[in-house]
């Protein structure tokens, strides 16, 4: 599922296929401990074990892993655009559209089926190309600092999470990428993730003022799981946006 996430941007919170290469880093200089997260996204079972918190270890993303991080966060996207542009465009004013644009081409095309497709095609493609622009990118640092990588015992990154100051005084912290790989999905890392991403955004407010620690997490709509699990740890939904009066990104806060 996806928080896919992914968009402070449009984030969404993704559970990513693995990139084709795995990048090894074994200088964990000045690590941040994760917080048991047991109560938080309780995983169900899968291929994997949960990880225990001391083989799991969230740090700022170094410059020679951007690359990777780039990699797995463009691959989780591609895990969710098909089931969102699928509920896009299968809403009735997407559907209206399209069969305009097809009554159109017909004058104009000698083939029917083509006149057909090419709406269809250029509409999917509108919408995956909007998508891995605005959620595979990796925001620049913000008041929080990060981005920040998940980091087994062995040296393998994870997962990556970047965090930023809501647009004015009040809104607390977004969470504008939070990506797990998928060879570690079900595994605890997720969990530990936003974890610590609630703890930051405390120490956060904490320090600068803010009138209350508060977390913000948007959702794809396809990721229905995703948004399960966020209501059960106490997150609840607070609106999103989308195109044509349809939802494609719930978004999910909580108080800290």
């Amino acid at each position: 599922g996806s928080v896919d996430v992914t968009s402070a941007g449009d984030p969404c919170l993704t559970l990513l296929p693995p990139p084709p290469h795995r990048l090894l880093s074994r200088d964990s200089s000045n690590p941040v401990e994760v917080h048991d997260a047991s109560s938080l996204l309780g995983e169900g079972g899968g291929p994997g074990a949960t990880m225990a918190p001391n083989h799991l270890s969230v740090r700022e993303m170094r410059e020679d892993e951007k690359p990777l991080v780039l990699e797995m966060l463009k691959a989780g996207v591609k895990d969710t655009e098909n089931r969102v542009a699928l509920h896009a465009l299968t809403r009735p004013p997407a559907l209206l559209l399209l069969a305009a644009a097809s009554s159109g081409l017909r004058f104009v095309l000698a083939s029917f089926a083509l006149a057909l497709l090419l709406p269809v095609f250029l509409a999917v493609a509108a919408v995956k190309l909007g998508l891995r622009a605005r959620w595979g990118s990796l925001p620049p640092p913000g008041g929080l600092g990060g981005p920040w990588v998940a980091v087994r015992g062995s040296g393998d990154v994870c997962g990556v999470l970047a965090l930023a100051p809501g647009a004015n005084v009040g809104d607390g912290a977004r969470v504008t990428r939070l990506s797990v790989s998928r060879w570690h999905r079900r595994r605890g890392v997720g969990r530990r993730l936003l974890a610590f991403a609630e703890s930051r955004a405390r120490a956060w407010a904490g320090s600068t003022g803010e009138p209350r620690a508060r977390l913000v997490v948007p959702v794809a709509v396809a990721a229905w799981g995703v948004a399960g699990l966020l209501e059960a740890c106490g997150y609840q939904a607070e609106g999103g946006w989308g195109c044509m009066g349809y939802t494609l990104v719930r978004e999910f806060s909580k108080d800290l």
